[in-house]
C-alpha cells in the first residue's frame, strides 16, 4: 500500500540480534519468511571473530533482502565496545558483504567531515540515527536538523515516550517526509510504533527474537496480528486502555476477529496512566472505540458524553464507542460475561454468591448476579466501597473473619490478586473457600492459584477466560455491527493461554 520505502517494498524491518553468527544466521532465515528488510545488530555479536563469521556467511549466501548493518556503540545504547574507527571498519566490511544500508548514530556521524560518511560507505547508504532512551526532548526539530546536516540517505529518531502525546510528536516527524524513520519507544509508545507506517515512517522495527529497544512488538505480531504494513488512513483503530495492560490478550481476541472478517481495523494495547493523555489522542489516531480495564472502569464515566442505562446503574464502563464529532458513549459487557459464564453452572435464582472486591469488575458481577436472582454478599478491603456496592444491589457485607463459618453457592474473585505475572498469589486461603463453585475473573493464567486451591478441595472451578471471551465478543459486535467469528476468536485465545501454561510448566 502507498509509496514504496527507500528501503524497498517491505517497510517492516526485522531486527536480528544474537551473540553468535550461527544464531544470527538462523534468525535471519526466520525473518525472511515474513519480510525482506532486515537489520543486523552486529554490536550484539560476541567479539570480532563472530562479526567476521557472520559477514563471511553473508558473502557466501547473499540473501535476497535489504540488509541494514548496525554496530552501535555503548555510549549510544548499543553493545559495541570498540572505538569509532573500529565501528566504521565493521560497517564498511558489512557493505562489502552485501549490506545496502548502515545505521550510523549521530555521535559517530558528527565526527566525520561533511560527505565523509558517504564516500567511506561506497555502495552503502547511511541511515543517521539518534536515540534517547530516557525521554522525548521538547525540541525534536533541532534533532532533525542535526541529523540532516550529516547528509545521510535517511534519518531516524527514536525516543522513550512517557506519554501518548509524546509518541504522537515522534510520529509527526515522518509526516510528508520519505526519508524519516520515526520510532516511539517504551510501552506507552507501542501503539504509535505499530501505527508508524500509516503515519509515514519509512520503517517500523520488530525483533525476530531478542528485543533491542523498549516497547518493541515481535515480528510475527507486527506482521500477522497487527498487520502494521497494511494499515492506512481508512483503518479503524480500536484498543484497550489500562495500567497495567501488557498482560492483556484483548489484542489477540479482537484482531483475530478483524482478520477473520477481513475488516480494515486494528486493536492496540494502550498503557494509560493519565486518562486525559489518552483521550486527547482519540481524534488524532482516529480511534473508533476502546475497551476499559483496571484502573479506569469507573473514572472513565466522568469523561463520557452518554452512557447505556445499565452501565450507568453499575457505575462502571468497560466498552466505549466513539461516535460522530468524537462523542464518547459507554457500555458494560462485563455484565454479559459474568452471566454467560455462571448461569450454565449455577441456578442463580435464590443462590448465595460472594463477590470478593468492589471495583469496576466487581460491580458488573454483582449487578449481573442480582439481576439473575442471586443473593449477593460483598467482601472488599475498603469497607465503605463494599457497603456501597452491597446497598446498590440489595445485598449484604461480609467481614473476612466470617468466611470460615459461612457457606456460599459460589465465590467470585473480582480483584487482580493472582494475575500474571504474580501467579503464585491467591486472594483467599483454602479454608475460606466454603462453597460449591469458585470463579476467578482473572483469565491469565487460566488456572490461578485461587482455582488450584479450590480444585484441591473438590470445589468446581470456572476460569475467567469464559467471562473474558463473552465480554470481548460482545464488545466486538457493538463496534462492528457484525456477528463475531466466535470460533476463531475463542480458538486463538485458548491456544495462546495453553501455550503459555506449557512454557510455564517447562520452566
Amino acid at each position: 500500500m502507498g509509496r514504496e520505502s527507500l528501503f524497498g517494498p517491505d517497510r517492516i524491518c526485522a531486527v536480528v540480534a544474537a551473540p553468535t553468527a550461527k544464531e544470527m544466521a538462523r534468525q535471519l532465515r526466520r525473518a525472511l519468511r515474513l519480510t525482506r528488510t532486515v537489520e543486523l545488530r552486529l554490536d550484539w555479536l560476541k567479539g570480532k571473530r563472530e562479526i567476521v563469521r557472520l559477514l563471511s556467511w553473508l558473502r557466501v549466501h547473499r540473501p535476497r533482502a535489504t540488509l541494514i548493518a548496525t554496530c552501535r556503540c555503548r555510549s549510544a545504547g548499543g553493545k559495541f565496545s570498540g572505538g569509532v574507527a573500529e565501528q566504521l571498519a565493521v560497517l564498511m566490511t558489512a557493505v562489502a558483504a552485501g549490506c545496502t544500508w548502515c545505521d550510523v548514530e549521530l555521535e559517530t556521524a558528527q565526527r566525520l567531515r561533511p560527505g565523509g560518511l558517504r564516500s567511506m560507505l561506497g555502495r552503502g547508504r547511511g541511515l543517521i540515527s539518534w536515540h534517547d532512551f530516557g525521554r522525548t526532548p521538547a525540541n525534536l526539530r533541532a534533532v532533525l536538523n542535526k541529523l540532516e546536516r550529516c547528509r545521510g540517505g535517511a534519518i531516524k529518531v527514536a525516543t522513550q515516550c512517557n506519554s501518548i502525546r509524546e509518541s504522537l510528536r515522534v510520529q509527526a516527524l515522518a509526516r510528508g517526509r520519505r526519508n524519516v524513520v520515526a520510532v516511539p519507544m517504551g510501552e506507552i509508545g507501542l501503539p504509535a510504533r505499530v501505527l508508524a507506517l500509516r503515519q509515514g515512517s519509512a520503517l517500523a522495527y520488530a525483533p525476530v527474537e531478542q528485543a533491542t529497544a523498549p516497547g518493541q512488538v515481535s515480528l510475527e505480531e507486527m506482521k500477522q496480528l497487527y498487520r502494521a504494513d497494511e494499515l492506512d488512513r481508512r483503518t479503524r483503530v480500536y484498543g484497550v486502555i489500562g495500567n497495567p495492560v501488557s498482560h492483556s490478550l484483548s489484542p489477540l481476541l479482537h484482531n483475530t476477529g478483524f482478520i477473520a472478517r477481513r475488516m480494515n481495523a486494528v486493536y492496540l494495547p494502550f498503557l494509560v496512566r493519565d486518562l486525559r493523555d489518552f483521550l486527547d489522542a482519540v481524534r488524532p489516531l482516529g480511534i473508533a472505540g476502546f475497551s476499559v480495564t483496571l484502573p479506569h472502569k469507573q473514572a472513565i464515566l466522568r469523561h463520557l458524553d452518554g452512557c447505556d442505562p445499565l452501565a450507568e446503574a453499575i457505575g462502571a464502563v468497560n466498552t466505549v464507542v466513539v461516535r460522530g464529532g468524537g462523542k464518547l458513549y459507554g457500555y458494560n459487557t462485563d455484565y454479559v460475561g459474568v452471566l454467560r459464564a455462571l448461569e450454565r453452572r449455577v441456578a442463580l435464582r435464590g443462590s448465595r454468591v460472594l463477590i470478593f472486591g468492589a471495583g469496576g469488575a466487581a460491580r458488573a458481577a454483582a449487578f449481573a448476579l442480582a439481576q439473575g436472582g442471586a443473593l449477593v454478599a460483598v467482601l472488599a478491603r475498603s469497607e465503605a466501597k463494599a457497603r456501597g456496592l452491597a446497598r446498590a444491589v440489595g445485598g449484604e457485607v461480609i467481614e473476612r473473619g466470617r468466611l470460615r463459618r459461612e457457606f456460599f453457592d459460589a465465590i467470585v474473585n473480582a480483584t487482580p490478586v493472582g494475575m500474571f505475572p504474580q501467579v503464585r498469589r491467591s486472594p483467599l486461603r483454602a479454608e475460606e473457600l466454603n462453597c460449591r463453585l469458585v470463579m476467578d475473573l482473572i483469565y491469565r493464567p487460566m488456572k490461578t492459584e485461587l482455582l488450584r486451591r479450590a480444585a484441591q478441595r473438590g470445589i468446581e472451578t470456572v476460569s475467567g477466560v469464559e467471562m473474558f471471551l463473552a465480554q470481548g465478543i460482545a464488545q466486538w459486535e457493538i463496534w462492528s455491527g457484525l456477528r463475531a467469528p466466535e470460533t476463531a476468536m475463542r480458538s486463538a485465545v485458548l491456544a495462546a493461554l495453553r501455550r503459555e501454561e506449557r512454557l510455564r510448566g517447562a520452566a
